[in-house]
């Protein structure tokens, strides 16, 4: 209970940190937008107010995450979690079809000429402060593993690139200053955001895809599966169990992992089930921090043909 309320206050602290930090730059973003009019800078002011609007209820989420399973949440509190992503993905693939869409008509009716040099220094400084916030949560998360500080370590991360790959694109005017350059400078802040738009959109499509396969109590993908079975076989197969059966879901960061061995004679070593499950327990969590692990009798394949 005392490790759990650890961990708890420790992921509570890295998302605070994340969320202060989502909402000093959607205010900054919003600024800068209005400012210069960039829709390149409007399409990161939109993409953190969404953020910073999922990312709030999520601090109070938490403690939900840590609660046991009982009768009534056979699985735990952890679809809750699901829920929430998979309806941020949702947000997030919504907002930014809707920038594409915006910047192509902008682009159809002429553009629209920003102040460069501005949006190119913001830009590398919300570079800076984007790698700062990722290693930060980094670090914070090594010993977590948490679903959600990770997602919010892939969002700054990416925001950290797409600022890099800004500021370089922002100084174009600057570094090709020839003639025929100049007719596709009205057009460059729109299709900065198309191309960042279209680089951003893969993430929370796939979010939604990985959401939705956990809800609907789909195992979870191949290589997960496949690195479940690498794990386990090896250890069970030193005592010639071959015919193994798999059982496995995935309810947010929590991994359900159910072994059915079947047998050929009607001999059950419950020492001997114990010390397997124990060594499968051990192997598995090596690599996943947050699972449930039962190795099983498949009574079914006993062999025993009557019972009277």
């Amino acid at each position: 209970m005392h490790v759990g309320k650890k961990m708890q206050k420790r992921e509570k602290s890295a998302m605070s940190v994340s969320l202060y930090g989502n909402l000093v730059f959607v205010v900054i973003e919003l600024m800068m937008a209005l400012v210069t009019d960039s829709q390149a800078v409007l399409l990161d002011a939109v993409y953190d107010g969404v953020e910073f609007c999922m990312l709030l209820p999520s601090i109070f989420l938490i403690p939900l995450l840590y609660k046991p399973s009982n009768e009534e949440h056979p699985f735990g509190y952890m679809q809750i979690e699901t829920i929430f992503v998979v309806v941020k993905g949702i947000t997030m693939t919504a907002v930014t079809f809707g920038l594409i869409f915006n910047n192509i008509n902008l682009m159809l009716h002429g553009g629209h000429i920003v102040s460069f040099h501005t949006v190119a220094g913001f830009e590398l400084f919300a570079c800076i402060l984007g790698i700062i916030v990722t290693v930060y949560l980094y670090y914070k998360n090594k010993q977590m593993e948490s679903p959600l500080i990770n997602m919010e370590m892939q969002g700054w991360r990416i925001d950290s690139f797409i600022s890099l790959g800004m500021t370089i694109a922002f100084l174009l005017p600057m570094l090709i200053p020839f003639d025929w350059f100049q007719h596709i400078v009205p057009y460059l802040d729109q299709l900065i955001t198309i191309v960042l738009s279209l680089v951003m959109i893969p993430t929370p499509i796939h979010t939604v895809i990985t959401g939705i396969r956990d809800l609907m109590l789909i195992p979870p993908e191949e290589e997960t599966i496949d690195d479940i079975k690498e794990t386990i076989e090896p250890i069970i197969g030193v005592y010639g169990h071959k015919n193994l059966y798999y059982d496995i879901v995935r309810t947010g960061r929590k991994l359900w992992i159910s072994v059915y061995i079947s047998f050929e004679k009607d001999i059950v070593s419950l020492s001997k089930f114990k010390q397997l499950q124990d060594q499968c327990i051990k192997a598995l969590a090596s690599k996943y921090s947050d699972f449930y692990f039962e190795l099983l009798p498949d009574i079914e394949f006993t062999g025993i043909e009557d019972i009277e």
